[in-house]
This record gives structure tokens, C-alpha cells and sequence, in this order.
């Protein structure tokens, strides 16, 4: 899988609503499948902040390259994945390949250019490593995914409506990890793989959700004491609260492609008024 963008200058402007289609897509074919699957990663930020009620100092998300569906381990275990594939496949979904042309069991794609789904899953198994592949079907798999279960925990319907990826009118509600979720997946992905992005995704989060920081704080605080939450909040103290740790370097580095101290700063103080309104 090709690394993803390092700055937001490599997130082409249309390619947000491409993958909101998709999701849309997805919606009208699953169905009543929908409840055990649940939007994570890059699309929950345009879907959770309204990006028309942006105020003017606040620029619009810059989007994702793709899309991430969290699966609920019930789905699995009552085998109901088989019936996932058939309706990806019959939807027009096809297998994608990596750099070397083998397939991905974990992404398929739609279209041209094409738009990718991932599925991500958090297994019952204390061994299970984050990042690793849990086989679903012999030609279908899951990306493990730490703390994915907080999402099922905390989250809300969305209604998307307009245009699917095959440009038909439609309106779906769908599951959306919610707000407080979200930056605790956020802060886990960014502790495995550092990725510039996840800390974006998790400072713009905080920074523009509903009425600020604390409605952010008010959905984290039911998670509490979950491991994963408090894993959450123990990385966020190890990679967010100095101006020059990763996560503030790495939010600069995304928007601007080099430091700045003034968005470092602000990182650490919204991740620190984050952390004061979820402690004990």
C-alpha cells in the first residue's frame, strides 16, 4: 500500500466527496448490514462538523484518500461476513492489488479513478497485533485495529444524501464513530505509526467539533476506564502535551510541510484542555 500524503497539499479537493459517495454506495447496498459496520478513520471529521457552517478562520477538512469501516466483532462470530462480500461483489466491488500486483484481501475499490474501502476489526484475542490482517473469508480479511470498539460504544447516525459513486440520487443514515471515539483512535493509530495525518485528524477534532473541547470531553468521559481510553489519554500525555513532541510537529508538518510554533502551541493547549476535562 502506497504511504499516505504527508502534507495536506497531497489531498486532491475532490476526493472527500468521492469517498462520502462511496460511503453512500455502500449504505444503499448493505443495508441491513449497516448497523454492525461503523465509519472510522478520515471520513469522520466532514461527516461529524458541518463543513458548510465553517467559521471563516476555520478551513475545511482536507478529506481522506479512502474509506475505513470498522466492523463489529458479533458480525464475525455469527458469520455474516460471507454475506458482506457477496454484496460488495455484487455491487461492483472487486478485490484491490498492492505495488506488486497481489491482491489486498483487506481493500477492495469501486470506479475509475478508483475509490477504496478498508475494513478494520478488533478481535477478542489478547495476541491479536495491531496493523496485521484477521482472516474473514479465504479471500477476505480484516486490518486489526486497537480500541475499535470504543467506536461502538460512542457514536452517532449520520444522514449523507446526494450523488453515489454511480451518480444516482439517494439518502442513507449511517454509523459514525463519534467524537469522543475518535480522538481516542486517533491518539492509539498515531502511537503505532506516527503518521502526520492522525494527528491532523485528531487536533482538528477538538479544535472545531461542536461547541468546543468540552462537548469532545463530555463524549470521551463514559470510555473512561476502559484500557483503550485510558491508553488514549496516556499517549496523548507522551506525544501531545510539549510544543516540540510529535504530535504538535506533526500537525505543523501536515499543514504547513515544516514547523510552526504558533499551531504547536495550540495543539498542546487544546490536547491539554482536553485532558483536564476527562480527568478524575
Amino acid at each position: 500500500m502506497p504511504d499516505k500524503p504527508t502534507t495536506a497539499a497531497g489531498y486532491a479537493p475532490d476526493q472527500l466527496a468521492r469517498v462520502r459517495a462511496t460511503c453512500l454506495y455502500l449504505a444503499t447496498k448493505l443495508g441491513d448490514l449497516m448497523d454492525e459496520l461503523i465509519v472510522v478513520g478520515g471520513l469522520t471529521p466532514s461527516l461529524l462538523i458541518d463543513q458548510e457552517k465553517l467559521p471563516s478562520d476555520v478551513s475545511p477538512h482536507v478529506g481522506t484518500m479512502d474509506l475505513d469501516l470498522g466492523l463489529a466483532f458479533a458480525l464475525v462470530g455469527e458469520q455474516r461476513y460471507q454475506a458482506v462480500a457477496e454484496r460488495l461483489r455484487a455491487a461492483g466491488f472487486e478485490m484491490d492489488t498492492n505495488e506488486e500486483g497481489n491482491p489486498t484481501r483487506q481493500r477492495w475499490r469501486i470506479s475509475d479513478p478508483p475509490v477504496k474501502v478498508d475494513f478494520l476489526i478488533e478481535p477478542d484475542e489478547p495476541a491479536a497485533k495491531p496493523g496485521r490482517l484477521f482472516p474473514l473469508t479465504k479471500d477476505w480479511a480484516a486490518i486489526i485495529a486497537p480500541g475499535l470498539h470504543l467506536a461502538f460504544q460512542n457514536n452517532s447516525l449520520v444522514l449523507l444524501e446526494g450523488k453515489t459513486i454511480l451518480g444516482e440520487t439517494a439518502q442513507r443514515r449511517v454509523r459514525v464513530c463519534g467524537a469522543g471515539a475518535f480522538v481516542a483512535l486517533k491518539a492509539l493509530a498515531f502511537h503505532i505509526r506516527g503518521e502526520n495525518k492522525d494527528a491532523y485528524d485528531l487536533f482538528y477534532m477538538l479544535r472545531n467539533f461542536g461547541r468546543g473541547v468540552s462537548e469532545v470531553a463530555e463524549q470521551f468521559r463514559p470510555l473512561l476506564p476502559d484500557p483503550a481510553a485510558l491508553r488514549a489519554v496516556e499517549h496523548l500525555r507522551m506525544d501531545f502535551l510539549d510544543f516540540e513532541a510529535l504530535g504538535p510537529r506533526r500537525v505543523a508538518e501536515f499543514i504547513y510541510g515544516r514547523s510552526d510554533l504558533n499551531l504547536q502551541t495550540d495543539v498542546v493547549e487544546f490536547v491539554r484542555s482536553f485532558l483536564e476535562e476527562t480527568s478524575p
